[in-house]
């Protein structure tokens, strides 16, 4: 005959809700029991309890609802050929939190959460939630169906995760969260792609940004501020059809121009950066249509029509790893090789990039424009969203005169050797924007003596 526990399941069902992560002691002693009982009682609340860890490290917790349900969300994960596997499991526990361990040797854990205890989503999560111009846009449409706010900074990790189980198939990274929206993400593959014509490729993406800024497109939540949208275009010889397409307005205003001129920018930024030794950038190009400037980058999270591989913006990994106030790349990426979280070879990339931004007035390195590639160690992702955003527009619409290099970026002695390396390919870019007859002739203009100004400076450094 089974043993009567000596309190209902209730009463230990309350206190498990107090917090996650209680030991066996402490949850018998609270109670007024030895520890076998607590596990007899345990062992009748098993659907609802989540345990981790080994012998001392043993920790319980009692799974919570989302949205009324108490359920298990399967997290799959899809490789470069485009096969997906199931690799952990997330559950949401009380009284608030979750619980998923990582795969070991695929994303670096912080060593609170080495047993898969996160006192949010697990990180990776918040690169995979609606932010920037898509976010808005996307919240913007669902929010009704969802029943989440409008505005997708107010999300609770609940909302989040609650969308991205249901909408969640087509996401920056390789990451997808739930059996719905794995299922949606398995009939895209049986379902053919529409690829974008390259005669009419132009045409195109004018249809795509009209609908963008008129309702929102329904696409991966890419962060970031630029006016965009995603899609998949027939290009011979690429390793992948998906790209972000970024886009000016289309009337001739000054602001107009200059975001125009800024998106040029940005692709000659690009290009220039694959200049330091080490560094990759994302591949891009310029297209002109209608009155609009775009800038069509290829994404380097897609391989082919369906493979994938993951990616973690700094901004993330700070926020796990680091906790660190800091907003300087090179500082951040220095802690992290401290941690043997990456290589001293990433370190250097990470400082010439930094260098070559401050080169170049990009004046908005913030953490979620750089990104790495998650394993054994982090290894950096191609750059991208790299612009001279000095020189951008005010949010009303001014454009102001600014004066490049009042305080020049100088190095100390021991950062001369990156300094210098950044500097030939900034000064490759300012040379190059010069010349560029797509840019308006008065940016032209300081773009060349930018170029003059870089000159001197490597001439005293």
């Amino acid at each position: 005959m089974a043993r009567t526990p000596p309190f209902p399941p209730a009463q230990l069902e309350a206190l498990l809700a107090r917090r996650q992560g209680w030991r066996a002691v402490e949850l018998a002693d609270e109670l007024g029991v030895s520890v076998p009982t607590l596990h007899r009682m345990l062992q009748g609340l098993a659907p609802q309890v989540v345990s981790a860890g080994k012998a001392r490290r043993a920790r319980y917790a009692l799974s919570r609802p989302v949205r009324g349900v108490r359920q298990r969300y399967p997290l799959y994960a899809v490789d470069e050929t485009g096969a997906a596997e199931e690799i952990a499991t997330v559950v949401p526990v009380c009284p608030a939190g979750t619980w998923m361990p990582l795969p070991a040797g695929i994303w670096p854990v912080p060593n609170e959460a080495r047993d898969g205890w996160w006192e949010g989503l697990p990180y990776p999560f918040y690169d995979m939630r609606p932010q920037g111009y898509m976010g808005r846009q996307f919240a913007l449409v669902a929010h009704q169906p969802l029943q989440v706010p409008a505005n997708p900074n107010e999300w609770t990790d609940d909302d989040i995760l609650y969308a991205l189980s249901l909408r969640g198939a087509d996401l920056p990274g390789n990451l997808i969260v739930g059996q719905t929206a794995y299922e949606t993400w398995l009939h895209t593959k049986v379902t053919p792609l529409r690829l974008l014509d390259e005669a009419t490729l132009g045409a195109a993406y004018a249809e795509l940004a009209e609908q963008a800024v008129g309702s929102g497109v329904a696409g991966a939540s890419a962060a970031g501020e630029f006016p965009k949208f995603t899609t998949t275009r027939a290009e011979e010889g690429r390793p992948t059809p998906h790209v972000l397409v970024k886009f000016s307005g289309a009337d001739g205003s000054t602001a107009v121009r200059r975001w125009a001129d800024l998106l040029i920018c940005e692709h000659l930024a690009l290009e220039a950066m694959r200049a330091i030794p080490g560094v990759d950038s994302a591949r891009s190009r310029v297209l002109q249509h209608a009155g609009r400037t775009f800038l069509e980058l290829e994404r380097f999270d897609r391989h082919g029509l369906h493979g994938r591989s993951p990616v973690c913006s700094l901004f993330s990994l700070n926020a796990a790893l680091l906790g660190d106030s800091s907003t300087d790349w090179s500082r951040l990426a220095a802690r992290l090789h401290m941690d043997n979280r990456l290589s001293a070879d990433t370190l250097e990339q990470v400082r010439r990039i930094g260098w070559f931004g401050k080169l170049i007035g990009n004046t908005d390195m913030h953490l979620g424009n750089l990104s790495f590639r998650p394993g054994p160690e982090l290894t950096l992702a191609p750059g991208y969203d790299m612009l001279p955003m000095f020189y951008a527009p005010l949010a009303g619409g001014e454009v102001p005169e600014r004066e490049f290099g009042v305080q020049p970026p100088l190095p100390l002695p021991p950062q001369k050797t990156d300094w210098h390396l950044a500097c030939e390919a900034a000064l490759q870019f300012w040379r190059q924007a010069e010349q560029d007859a797509r840019i308006s002739s008065d940016f032209r203009q300081r773009c060349g003596a930018n170029a003059r100004k870089i000159e001197g400076w490597r001439g005293l450094v």
